[in-house]
């Protein structure tokens, strides 16, 4: 291949742009953008997290009203019971009143035993509910901020020049011949041209032997080599 030394630098941009292309993802995702998708997703399980938290909270309130309104039916039920048995006087329907009124204390002890626990209980449920309120506000923020972290990169990207059409730039400013010696070996290695720097071939990284480097040394300066190695044109150091 025959190229002017300038026309080389720009062969050489060319190459290293369309590899730099091929190996990466045209679609980059941000890390701005992952960072925030990812405190997105914690949201969401901290959000869930939180509702099961206040949902343990409501249960357990009205597991709390519930205590108190069997209490409220049971002191009732002790008042009539003591009631008339101020005014009874058969033994036998003493005995019931009496027997009916210990049971009613029994169950009376066991249900204060029972909102005992329940207020307890009700005490941690809450705490946890305002750690996990508090992480939730905390998340609200960290997602904020990560937001306009993105949004800036976002922007900042968007006047980045798209590398495509500095590849159609490059390709313009060379002969049409050079363009298809150079695809024709780009497709043969996803190379085509890469960087000589005096040992070694920058397509394939393989220092080349003494006598081949010789050769690429003593070419013409506006000759382009090729590696004996994978065929890549070579482009020298000074050119």
């Amino acid at each position: 291949m025959k190229l002017s030394p300038a026309s080389q630098l720009t062969l050489l941009e060319l190459a290293n742009l369309q590899r730099n292309l091929h190996t990466s993802s045209t679609a980059t995702e941000l890390p701005e953008q992952r960072e925030l998708d990812a405190l997105l997703a914690k949201q969401v399980r901290m959000h869930d997290a939180a509702a099961a938290a206040q949902m343990a909270v409501d249960d357990m309130e009205n597991e709390i009203l519930r205590i108190q309104a069997d209490e409220i039916k049971l002191r009732r039920r002790d008042k009539d019971a003591r009631e008339q048995l101020g005014a009874e006087l058969d033994p036998e329907k003493r005995k019931d009143l009496e027997h009916d009124r210990y049971s009613t204390k029994s169950r009376l002890a066991d249900l204060m035993a029972e909102l005992q626990e329940a207020h307890n209980e009700i005490h941690a449920l809450r705490n946890n509910r305002d750690v996990h309120g508090a992480q939730v506000d905390e998340l609200a923020h960290k997602v904020e901020v990560a937001t306009r972290a993105r949004d800036a990169a976002a922007e900042s990207a968007s006047h980045i020049p798209d590398p495509e059409q500095r590849v159609e730039e490059l390709r313009a400013q060379l002969d049409e011949q050079v363009l298809v010696q150079y695809d024709q070996q780009r497709e043969e290695n996803e190379v085509g041209a890469a960087l000589f720097n005096g040992r070694a071939c920058g397509g394939c990284f393989i220092v080349l032997p003494p006598a081949d480097q010789s050769l690429i040394r003593m070419a013409p300066v506006d000759e382009v080599p090729q590696c004996s190695n994978c065929g890549s044109y070579l482009i020298r150091k000074a050119v």
